[in-house]
């Protein structure tokens, strides 16, 4: 009899002896809006579930959920949508199986947004962002594979206690086992989300992810790969994001707001064309013409100081040898084009991908500075950089940390018209790297101010 991703996990843990609870990871907390959340978890063999929740300090009006059936047709995944919450609000929340409160020995809290565009300031927030995250399985792992797996960086991150937390691909890494049927994708995503020292970040922290090549399928990989829709399924069944694509056009990107800020998540793997793909070929892309819309017409009506757009692969590195949008110079032209004539402020990116993290600033004629902030490993390889890239010229002098596990967060402050966004790089020990602060009033074109 096959199992499936969950039972093999549960049957390798007998195998050592143990005999977990029936709740494998989470729970995992995704988007958070102003009166609604979701809860996301999995477990081990089909039962029923259910989420208490209340204000803090006021268990006497606590919440009950309705009750969710897991079984092998949804992967054992339960996903709760929590609505009609109060605004600005704290949560406290505990998981019931079978009638029966799971012990877990750590903080279980949820946030919603608060209401204040017409009342107050906008509100301080931070945000943790990374990528790269290998977590060992010895009977898939490459003999001598250039990856650590280290992935005591993820405590530090929940220390820092952000409001939400951004995963910018290579969240788990496929290997060749997996990439080739859906049941093995499963199994992957499976095993990463149960690490342990995962569950108490999961549990507090609101999360939003978009994927890159090793979660989408082999290195390098494109929308070529014959497992482009299996992965696809996969990748929405175990990320919670708030929107996946639009009517028209497939993939994992999506748009969502935290206070006066805008995020735009890129997919950069459902419609990519081969990188070695010659420019001369017609339509050369690394996100799709319909993506392409959609950022460009999202942007436009964005009036938030600060436009984050969050992708897996660099943005404006030109010295990148291996993967980067410098890869698909007209489609990055065509974006430059974009910000330039329709004046577009405050757009900064933020990529992984690198096993190394730096903040780059690129001068576009007429446009002001242009940032992206990389940010890997959270638990992969560390390989220096290349002869080309060791010193490259676009680099804000500081930025660059390899040789170690890090993180990056975004800090934003200050009145909305005078909002500043502080960037931070911390490593596995939560040592501060470095730190850059950003105003949006130096993201702005001539008589284009900040609304």
């Amino acid at each position: 009899m096959l199992l499936s991703p969950v039972a093999l996990s549960l049957s390798r843990l007998r195998a050592r002896g143990k005999e977990p609870d029936a709740l494998l990871s989470g729970p995992m907390l995704g988007y958070a809006e102003m009166t609604e959340t979701v809860i996301w978890l999995q477990t081990r063999r089909p039962v029923r579930v259910q989420v208490r929740y209340w204000k803090q300090g006021d268990t006497a009006h606590a919440h009950l959920s309705e009750i969710v059936k897991t079984g092998p047709e949804s992967d054992h995944i339960a996903r709760f949508t929590l609505s009609g919450l109060d605004f600005g609000a704290r949560y406290d929340y505990e998981i019931f199986i079978e009638g029966e409160r799971i012990e877990r020995p750590y903080a279980m809290t949820f946030q919603t947004q608060p209401m204040w565009k017409w009342r107050t300031e906008p509100p301080n927030f931070k945000v943790a962002f990374g990528s790269c995250a290998y977590i060992p399985d010895p009977p898939f792992d490459k003999k001598d594979a250039p990856v650590s797996g280290n992935p005591w960086v993820f405590p530090v991150i929940a220390d820092q206690n952000p409001d939400l937390m951004l995963w910018l691909g290579d969240n788990c890494y496929l290997r060749e086992a997996d990439w080739l049927t859906e049941a093995g994708m499963r199994y992957r995503y499976a095993h990463t989300r149960a690490h342990p020292i995962l569950q108490p970040l999961w549990a507090k922290t609101h999360h939003y992810a978009t994927w890159d090549d090793h979660d989408f399928g082999p290195n390098d990989s494109d929308r070529a790969f014959r497992g482009r829709e299996s992965t696809f399924k996969v990748f929405r069944d175990y990320w919670p994001n708030p929107a996946y694509g639009t009517a028209e056009t497939p993939g994992v990107f999506g748009r969502f707001q935290w206070g006066d800020i805008d995020f735009f998540m890129l997919d950069d793997r459902y419609h990519r064309s081969p990188n070695a793909l010659s420019e001369k070929y017609p339509g050369k892309t690394m996100f799709g013409e319909g993506q392409f819309k959609w950022l460009t017409d999202s942007l436009r009506e964005s009036e938030a100081p600060f436009k984050i757009v969050a992708n897996g692969n660099q943005m404006l590195n030109d010295f990148n040898q291996y993967e980067g949008l410098n890869r698909f110079p007209s489609e990055q032209e065509r974006l430059f084009d974009f910000i330039r004539e329709e004046a577009i402020p405050g757009v900064v990116f933020l990529s992984g991908d690198r096993h190394f993290t730096e903040l780059l600033k690129k001068t576009v004629p007429g446009i002001y500075p242009l940032y992206d902030f990389t940010s890997s490993s959270l638990a992969s390889g560390l390989p220096t950089p290349g002869p080309k890239e060791i010193d490259n010229p676009l680099r804000v002098p500081g930025t660059l940390v390899y040789g170690r596990h890090n993180f990056g967060t975004l800090e934003f402050s200050g009145p909305r018209k005078e909002r500043v966004m502080t960037l931070r790089c911390f490593d596995a020990d939560g040592k501060d790297r470095w730190r850059h602060d950003i105003r949006a009033s130096e993201l702005t074109f001539p008589k284009s101010g900040i609304k």
